[in-house]
């Protein structure tokens, strides 16, 4: 990136050049509500936000701020929880929300073209008189747009049978830093050239824009069905998802819930969740009704051998969608009984759930603050909320020290610091337990690769060497600020 852009003045006056009036903001009053996505304690707002319309304009806006040395971070909804979309001060958002169409939907081949702004929920609605759908459905499915999905590869509560979008996505069409087009994938199951797709796929802007997605659909089941099981104890539920993996049963659904989030939620959307229960399992099936049923009855029975203490199969497809309902809506049933949480995102291996949730609890104690877990257990994916007030500077402080302490105790036990949420700014220091100087300096050098001056997203997902030399010195028990430096409220 240049070390100096160009005043905002000259960059406003180029992109004016390239955009109509309406779609360029500026003024504080209407770049505000651009400064942060699903991720808000950390807050900037943008130079300018650029709306495009067209292929072309997207061409023109990066073109510009290429020449000018501007920096640019595209947006999707805005729902991501790592900060992957916060603002750059000198820079320009670039939202792509109006790139809402979808172009092609092939039921023969199973197949859809979709403009990057479309949502998730939206997909899966226009294929549904094929009998198909999209299968990644993370929880902000009816907001969160494909374009987002596949920077942050995306999963949901079903990617443990049908896989994340980079399993879910044939061919990628945007545009370099440089304005240039560029393809990842193709429409055949092989592409001549590298294979570029899974690296496009979860590099959270850092690469190119994407204005185009090719996604695979799949049939919609015959039936499904989902088993609600209680637990009196926090080991015996995290050592039953194990179990259930180990029996050889990969169900379409394998989540898992505390009894803080179990309560509320079930205040919040009265899901029938058993509220006496230390854990709940939600263990889903899905094929025909001959599968159905007997995957059903080894998973009940694996389950009771791990100590169940209540175990409600659903009776019909409404029944299975209440008990959906409470986990699909874990994260806003979370922001109705706290004034703000902190969504955190790591993974470690299955047979480690339960120790992980218990060193979660003593880490409640440690940090004098509130935690709720909902995690994707049939893939290890934990997804606790820390619960904290942000107008109180001292809460955020311990929120964030809480925040990697998860993290860092995720990858003592061979996990890894995100699932399905990014680095964004949110992990940046937390990259440097995961990752080498070396390592780090590879992923420079393929962006660097795709982008040589750095414009696209800069300064997150990948941690600088002074940062990580600077985070040596202040790990999480020597009780200093996560995030020292960035913009908060």
């Amino acid at each position: 990136m240049a070390e100096t852009a160009p005043p905002p003045a000259e960059t406003l006056a180029a992109l004016r050049r390239v955009l109509p009036a309406h779609a360029l903001l500026s003024q504080p009053e209407d770049t505000t509500p651009y400064e942060c996505d699903g991720l808000t304690a950390y807050r900037q707002r943008p130079m300018a936000v650029a709306l495009p319309e067209t292929y072309e304009q997207v061409q023109a806006v990066l073109k510009t701020c290429h020449k000018l040395g501007v920096p640019v971070v595209a947006r999707g909804a805005g729902t991501g929880l790592s900060g992957g979309a916060m603002p750059h001060a000198q820079g320009v958002t670039l939202s792509m929300a109006k790139f809402n169409r979808i172009l092609k939907m092939d039921p023969v081949s199973r197949t859809a073209v979709v403009q990057c702004g479309v949502r998730n929920l939206a997909i899966s609605e226009a294929a549904a008189p094929h009998g198909l759908y999209y299968a990644p459905d993370p929880s902000s499915q009816i907001a969160c747009t494909i374009g987002g999905n596949v920077a942050e590869n995306s999963g949901g509560v079903h990617c443990l049978k049908y896989g994340l979008t980079v399993h879910n996505v044939l061919q990628i069409s945007g545009f370099t830093a440089e304005g240039e087009p560029v393809t990842f994938g193709g429409a055949a199951l092989d592409s001549p050239g590298l294979d570029l797709l899974a690296l496009a796929i979860g590099s959270e802007g850092m690469l190119a824009v994407a204005t185009e997605v090719t996604v695979k659909l799949v049939p919609k089941p015959l039936l499904a069905r989902c088993i609600m099981a209680s637990f009196d104890d926090m080991r015996k539920a995290g050592d039953a998802v194990a179990a259930v993996i180990a029996a050889g049963i990969i169900p379409a659904g394998l989540e898992m819930m505390d009894k803080p989030m179990t309560a509320a939620v079930e205040d919040f959307v009265r899901a029938g969740y058993d509220l006496t229960a230390e854990a709940i399992l939600l263990c889903e099936s899905d094929g025909t009704p001959e599968e159905v049923e007997e995957e059903i009855a080894r998973m009940s029975a694996v389950l009771r051998a791990s100590g169940a203490t209540a175990i409600t199969v659903s009776q019909n497809e409404a029944e299975r969608l209440r008990f959906w309902s409470g986990r699909k809506n874990a994260f806003p049933a979370s922001g109705r009984i706290s004034p703000d949480y902190m969504c955190m995102d790591s993974t470690i291996p299955r047979k480690r759930l339960a120790d992980i949730l218990l060193a979660i609890a003593e880490m409640e104690k440690n940090y004098g603050l509130r935690c709720a877990n909902v995690f994707h257990a049939g893939d290890g994916n934990l997804h606790p909320l820390i619960l904290f007030d942000a107008n109180d500077p001292d809460q955020l402080h311990r929120c964030e020290l809480f925040g990697a302490d998860i993290l860092e105790t995720s990858v003592a036990m061979g996990g890894t610091v995100t699932g399905e949420h990014g680095v964004g700014v949110e992990k940046l220091n937390s990259m440097c337990v995961q990752f080498s100087a070396e390592e780090n300096a590879q992923m420079f050098s393929i962006k660097a690769a795709f982008d040589p001056k750095g414009l696209l997203n800069p300064g997150k997902v990948i941690p600088t060497l002074n940062r990580c030399a600077e985070y040596g010195k202040m790990l999480v028990r020597g009780g200093r600020i996560a995030h020292p430096d960035l913009p908060r409220f």
